[in-house]
């Protein structure tokens, strides 16, 4: 072969690699639907008031939100039990940064209370649980999530196109600009996590600039929690429940006014009486008959319209306590893995490092890195794979050392 014709198929093959390093990846069926349905999207979008302009500025650059899929198909092979979830939301961290926020916000909770009537320490655990006091909002576009869920999987497909134009008009309205609309991969937006329809309902500006800013503005967020509460029944002055001891053979489920429950021998763990006997409480025991029991009043079916999960509202309503002072259960959980002090936290960290799991420099604090190191040792070593950190997790380790 001449030097010519070796320079001419060096030549080709250099060019046919370029291109092929260059061309750009097969665009999948996902991303034809994501593209059809923007498309197809715009005119009912502006018959609901928003402008084509502002319409093709909310999703220039966006693509199919493929981890919204994901998580939308996930089923989890096991659920944390009440006790756990609890534990892993009303941590001393959590209830430590909640004092303080108690006191950086003073001002702002108390003119929130006087406005709503909902309590201060309610409201701050409700931004406590749900985004930990606005550390974990969410990275997710809210219109590329949105229209993806609409387009693209099976579960409640106008669910979401309902919350997509809700969020569009958001947008409209100035709220936030779209590049600073995120959120959850399913929608739920700012420090206290409202849907786009929720938002529209019960966001509130407390600051008085105009705008119902739950991104930007903790007033904002606070506020607007404090609205929604109130909206769905809240009761001013009192509490969501009480741990109490009641009687062997009491029937959980069962409705009373607090004055019936006293009379059947029901008291507070507090020993104190009940302060309004005329309101109804349901027995709610969540770890069955062995573990702790609640009179559930009004207000946690409020919290529960946040969430509504039994787990939920009395995480909520235990750390709306604890940051206002209050300890921890008195009666504990039956058979329950009890969780880990910051000593111990380390040592799990550490050992799941020896084991090769990358969850960077042991810090103390079981984020998700961690949780998912420990699921896999969990899964790997045929354990429930919960990603709780507990103390029988620690033992574990410490044997297969």
């Amino acid at each position: 072969m001449t030097v010519r014709r070796r320079t001419f198929w060096r030549t080709a093959a250099a060019l046919l690699l370029a291109s092929a390093t260059a061309a750009p990846a097969m665009a999948g069926p996902n991303d034809a639907r994501f593209s059809a349905f923007v498309r197809q999207l715009k005119p009912q979008a502006v018959a609901a008031g928003v402008s084509p302009a502002l319409y093709d500025r909310a999703f220039r650059g966006l693509t199919v939100d493929e981890e919204a899929i994901a998580k939308s198909k996930y089923q989890p092979e096991f659920k944390t039990t009440i006790a756990q979830y609890v534990d892993t939301r009303v941590s001393d961290t959590r209830i430590n940064a909640g004092r303080q926020n108690l006191a950086q916000w003073s001002d702002t909770l108390a003119r929130i209370e006087r406005a709503y009537g909902v309590d201060r320490s309610v409201v701050l655990a409700v931004w406590g649980i749900e985004t930990n006091y606005g550390a974990t909002t969410g990275n997710h576009n809210v219109i590329a999530a949105l229209a993806t869920l609409a387009c693209c999987q099976t579960r409640r497909p106008e669910f979401f196109r309902r919350e997509l134009i809700g969020a569009l008009q958001i947008l409209q309205q100035g709220h936030v600009a779209p590049e600073n609309m995120n959120g959850s991969w399913a929608g739920a937006m700012g420090h206290t996590q409202f849907m786009p329809t929720s938002f529209k309902a019960y966001a509130a500006d407390a600051n008085g600039d105009g705008r119902r800013d739950i991104w930007g503005s903790i007033p904002d967020a606070l506020a607007s929690t404090a609205n929604y509460l109130k909206k769905h029944g809240w009761r001013s002055g009192e509490t969501w429940g009480y741990e109490v001891i009641v009687p062997r053979g009491t029937k959980a489920g069962a409705r009373r006014t607090l004055a019936q429950w006293q009379a059947a021998g029901v008291r507070r763990v507090a020993g104190t009486g009940f302060p309004n006997g005329a309101s109804p409480a349901t027995l709610l025991q969540p770890g069955g008959p062995n573990g702790p029991s609640f009179l559930m009043l009004n207000n946690f079916r409020v919290i529960k319209r946040y969430n509504n999960a039994d787990s939920y509202a009395l995480a909520v309503g235990h750390l709306a306590d604890r940051i206002r002072g209050g300890g921890p259960f008195v009666t504990p959980w039956p058979n329950h893995d009890k969780p880990l002090d910051e000593t111990e936290r380390l040592e799990l960290q550490a050992l799941l490092l020896r084991r090769g799991f990358n969850i960077g420099e042991p810090d103390g604090k079981i984020g998700p890195a961690t949780r998912d190191a420990i699921t896999s040792y969990q899964q790997a070593q045929g354990l429930a794979p919960d990603g709780y950190a507990g103390v029988s997790l620690l033992r574990h380790l410490r044997r297969a050392r």
